[in-house]
């Protein structure tokens, strides 16, 4: 079979695993050393010493093998008990997804409901923990990022909330498609335990996932009674300090990871951070220019990682991926669970700059055209004026 040969590089505008810089791809491509050696251990020390300053923490960070799934549920098997009762709240696909790995874990969940479109309820969550007099619930839940929405909620408020009640439950976050992307502090805010994954804002390929964890959470785990081996953290936190693993470590994307740090100290955090600001709302601007809805509905719970679209009812959000796939080589993110075939996500995260957002949202608008979809062709102008102002 004759395959089509198409020029350029394909462009990967999902909302993660996001593009490999190259100086990650070469820091990857080498060869793999020993992973009991002097040498990886001066790796470890490194790569466990830099996340510190990317998750805002002096609490110790530790990577396991896995994807962000495998994050989720090392923080729950390291803290909790069988029929312990957790909080959750319902901001989306990915909060539903850990809400069914807690249940398959045994624990008790309450799932704040939500439309999806809007950030955490504080104010719920502390209403719920005053409620909670014999402080049966154990911990507190939640995505500060939804990816499969685009709708970033407050960690500090949720934070205030649970102290105000005076409830001693853990808060644990998941910070996938946030870390290294939007403001977050690990140690500031309060967090007992930040969830996060190698392949969005730290530029990796999927691989690793992290748990940050506080004191409070580590004097927790000596009494949890969920079964865990390879989640661990006893374990790993006795050979990090060696520099160290307690199994086979992905070594060659450590040396990713050390490279990816390097970057991120090299451009500044702050600037980082900065940077995604600029792009989420040049980005904004431009769906508004197209005359189409942002699926977020509250402005300051815009996601600076990412931005989902709403199509008119009637339209095909699939459809449109597939011609923009098919006529401009670019992959956008697709809608998830309820927003399946309503929904398309821009992603505009990790290693990105004005002109691969240009090409982006110039891809966006003639597959607008091309499918058909209802719009103003306003949205690309609307971005570069932005861009070209800041």
């Amino acid at each position: 079979m004759t395959k089509h040969f198409t020029s350029g590089r394909h462009f990967l505008q999902i909302p993660g695993p996001t593009n490999v810089p190259d100086r990650v791809l070469r820091a990857i491509d080498r060869a793999t050393i020993d992973h009991r050696s002097e040498e990886f251990a001066a790796l470890g020390h490194e790569v466990l010493q830099g996340l510190k300053a990317v998750f805002r923490t002096q609490q110790p960070v530790v990577i396991f093998p896995a994807s962000g799934t495998g994050a989720w549920e090392a923080a729950l098997v390291n803290t909790l008990s069988p029929g312990d009762q957790v909080i959750m709240a319902e901001t989306g696909q990915f909060a539903t997804l850990w809400k069914n790995l807690a249940l398959k874990l045994g624990l008790n969940v309450e799932f704040l409901p939500g439309d999806w479109r809007h950030a955490v309820d504080a104010a719920q969550i502390e209403s719920r923990l005053t409620a909670d007099t014999g402080h049966a619930i154990r911990a507190v839940c939640v995505v500060h990022n939804e990816t499969s929405t685009g709708v970033a909620s407050d960690i500090a408020a949720v934070r205030s909330a649970i102290d105000k009640a005076g409830h001693p439950a853990l808060l644990m976050v998941d910070t996938i498609s946030s870390l290294a992307s939007i403001d977050y502090r690990h140690d500031e805010w309060g967090v007992d335990v930040t969830v996060a994954g190698s392949q969005k804002g730290l530029m990796l390929p999927p691989g690793l996932s992290f748990n940050a964890i506080s004191d409070k959470a580590l004097a927790a785990s000596t009494g949890a009674k969920l079964p865990r081996a390879y989640w661990n953290w006893q374990d790993m936190l006795a050979a990090n300090k060696n520099g160290f693993f307690p199994y086979t470590p992905a070594t060659n994307l450590l040396y990713g990871l050390r490279e990816a740090l390097l970057m991120l100290d090299e451009e500044g955090l702050a600037n980082v951070l900065a940077r995604h600001a600029r792009h989420a709302e040049a980005t904004r601007r431009a769906v508004r220019g197209w005359g189409l809805d942002i699926v977020c509905l509250q402005p300051e719970a815009y996601s600076n990682s990412l931005t989902a679209v709403m199509l008119p009812d009637g339209q095909d959000a699939d459809e449109l991926r597939r011609v923009i796939l098919e006529r401009f080589n670019m992959s956008l993110g697709t809608g998830l669970g309820k927003f399946a075939g309503k929904v398309f996500r821009i992603g505009h995260l990790g290693d990105f700059n004005d002109l691969t957002l240009a090409g982006t949202l110039a891809g966006v608008e003639m597959g607008l055209s091309l499918a058909g979809i209802p719009h103003q062709n306003a949205g690309v102008s609307a971005a570069l004026d932005f861009l070209a102002s800041r």
